[in-house]
């Protein structure tokens, strides 16, 4: 059984911004597998169904981006999932708009979504896919509130796109082969 969640805020006043695209994903995710992400328990919104397989819960926390570590615990506690089956997804400012990265394991380097996770998991190794959100240009709050242009939207869809695969890749051959196959991954406003 593995957990996916997607990171982000609640309330329209976030939707598709550059913090939500966590949520952009599970949604996407949930649409091409069916899974209905509508029952409300661990702090968030849930769905189960299968991918590649395997029963996968879908969770899209409602605690707010700095407390989502609330929300995985709590799931994880009650299906009783290993660290190794949880696929975070996660906006991140350090890679260009047009980017993902996988990683198995890794410090929050910032990200006070992660930074909460690690601290309720008590360890940072658990997989994460990474989106890039491009870095600031002056303030980082108001950076990742804020929305993409049109430009970065139609760049960060074909992204999203591909974080579906990635997700199932994780999921039925490995972190290690999801690594190899996405992470040089990158969409350019010219494709």
């Amino acid at each position: 059984m593995y957990l996916v969640v997607g990171l982000g805020n609640i309330g329209a006043q976030y939707e598709n911004t550059r913090h939500n695209v966590g949520f952009d994903a599970i949604d996407l995710i949930s649409d091409k597998y069916n899974i209905s992400v509508n029952r409300i328990k661990f702090k968030g919104v849930y769905g189960e169904g299968n991918i590649g397989g395997e029963k996968v819960i879908l969770l899209k926390p409602s605690t707010y981006m700095n407390l989502s570590g609330e929300s995985i615990i709590q799931a994880i506690n009650f299906y009783k999932i290993s660290n190794d089956n949880i696929i975070i997804i996660y906006d991140d400012v350090s890679l260009d708009v047009g980017r993902m990265r996988i990683r198995e394991k890794g410090s929050a380097g910032g990200h006070n979504g992660i930074k909460n996770t690690i601290l309720h998991l008590g360890s940072d190794s658990f997989p994460r896919l990474k989106i890039g959100v491009g870095q600031p240009k002056n303030d980082m709050v108001n950076h990742v509130l804020g929305k993409f242009s049109k430009d970065e939207r139609e760049i960060l869809n074909k992204v999203l796109e591909g974080s579906i695969e990635a997700v199932e890749v994780m999921i039925k051959s490995g972190v290690t082969e999801a690594m190899n196959k996405f992470n040089g991954f990158i969409v350019n406003a010219s494709k």
